[in-house]
């Protein structure tokens, strides 16, 4: 079912009368099921809209839109597809109880891996899904991989009935659908010759395969059902040779690097991250591969806009694992500026330890390391550790964890988005979030 949310002022759709609660039936003769249907279906110049107003009254709308003008809508969100796997290293697994409940939703959908980039296995494809991909070309996917060996995927999945991933991979080929693919490692699972395996089916895909990711196996002190190894120095190490030889024979035969292993491999294994040069067009920043090397050079090319702040003492909280690479940073930052930076690494209270990124401190993390703080002019927390409602995912709103601090303090992606504001615009920029 699709459903109007909103609409927007002075747009095609209020013209029409269509209001809030409205359900759009179908499209030039097709009936709608989600999203995908409007987005596609409309994209021509005449349409004729079957409609039933919240009142139950049906209509049919004849409509000649103007090239590239909006309708002026906003649907209700999709219903979600599950994921039926059973992953042993799956993050909601990993969760602690009593969190909101949408955070407990595992999702597996391929509609929300075209239009947002989330992964999916595609181990719930049926035959409909595979003709609506095909036809509307929704191309890129991004494609929870782990394993191309069949009964190695299956165990990865803890699914006995997911499909052979090769042969789905195939048929978007041989349909024109190129993909992003990603492989989270579990030692002693889809290391060694899984990988390698892997990486070689995955290559021959050709140009279908666009990238493909090698993520560590992250857990929590809530990870139940994982009963693999842990992802040690040794193991990173390893992983990251596998990675860095393909990633060489890509650039020599492809022209770039194709393969990446995540920032967090590197920092496990303790080798120096490369520079931005070697992550292209950072196509899977949102998987941790290149974050780092975009932070240093928007630091680098930003510092120069910043202001002098001499005097100043700003905190700046962060994850135990970025804490090693952050004094450089700080350092660039303090001499442009003027300023004093003090690092404030900070332990995950919610997720445990073995859980040192950044962007998944809590709001008590930010409690514990800034509310007696009396000796800081302002602080900078990462931004990516609040979502779009203002809320911590132990679900303490971030207003509500400023009003307890004694100083300043603002959600920052990469310093200079804050450091550049001074007064008003930098009070600004907090209560937005």
């Amino acid at each position: 079912m699709v459903r109007v949310a909103r609409v927007q002022p002075d747009s095609i759709a209020a013209e029409l009368g269509i209001v809030a609660g409205t359900e759009l039936i179908s499209v030039n003769g097709r009936a709608l099921v989600d999203f995908l249907d409007w987005e596609f279906l409309t994209a021509v110049d005449a349409l004729e809209i079957e409609a039933k107003f919240p009142s139950g009254e049906l209509v049919i709308f004849d409509v000649e839109r103007p090239e590239d003008e909006p309708f002026g809508l906003e649907l209700e969100p999709p219903t979600v597809r599950r994921c039926a796997n059973r992953c042993e290293f799956c993050f909601v697994e990993g969760l602690p109880k009593g969190l909101r409940r949408p955070l407990y939703i595992r999702d597996d959908d391929y509609r929300l891996s075209f239009a947002y980039g989330n992964f999916a296995t595609l181990s719930n494809l049926r035959e409909h899904d595979f003709e609506r991909i095909l036809e509307y070309r929704l191309s890129p996917l991004y494609v929870s991989v782990h394993a191309t060996p069949w009964e190695a995927r299956k165990k990865l999945l803890n699914n006995p009935r997911v499909p052979n991933i090769i042969e789905q991979l195939t048929r978007l080929t041989d349909g024109g659908i190129q993909f992003h693919g990603q492989m989270v490692v579990v030692p002693g699972l889809n290391d060694g010759e899984v990988l390698e395996q892997s990486l070689t089916d995955l290559w021959n895909l050709g140009e279908a395969c666009l990238t493909v990711a090698l993520v560590p196996v992250g857990l929590t002190q809530f990870s139940h059902l994982y009963t693999g190894e842990s992802m040690n120095v040794a193991n990173a190490t390893a992983l990251l040779a596998v990675a860095e030889r393909w990633a060489e024979k890509a650039r020599a035969e492809r022209g770039f690097t194709w393969v990446y292993g995540s920032d967090e491999l590197y920092l496990l294994a303790g080798r120096e991250l490369p520079d931005a040069e070697f992550y292209d067009d950072f196509a899977q920043i949102e998987n941790g591969i290149g974050s780092i090397a975009t932070l240093r050079r928007r630091i680098a090319e930003g510092v120069e806009r910043l202001p002098r702040l001499d005097g100043k003492k700003i905190g700046v909280v962060t994850g135990t694992s970025m804490a090693p690479l952050m004094p450089p940073l700080l350092e660039q930052l303090a001499a442009a500026t003027g300023a004093t930076f003090e690092l404030i690494p900070t332990e995950n209270s919610l997720f445990g330890p073995t859980t040192t990124t950044a962007g998944l401190l809590v709001g008590a993390d930010i409690r514990r390391a800034l509310a007696h703080r009396t000796d800081l002019d302002l602080a900078l927390i990462p931004a990516e550790s609040i979502n779009e409602n203002g809320l911590f995912l132990d679900d303490s709103a971030f207003v509500a964890v400023r009003e307890e601090c004694n100083m300043p303090v603002y959600p920052s992606y990469d310093f200079i988005d804050v450091l550049e504001l001074e007064g008003s615009p930098m009070c600004a920029v907090s209560e937005a979030v």
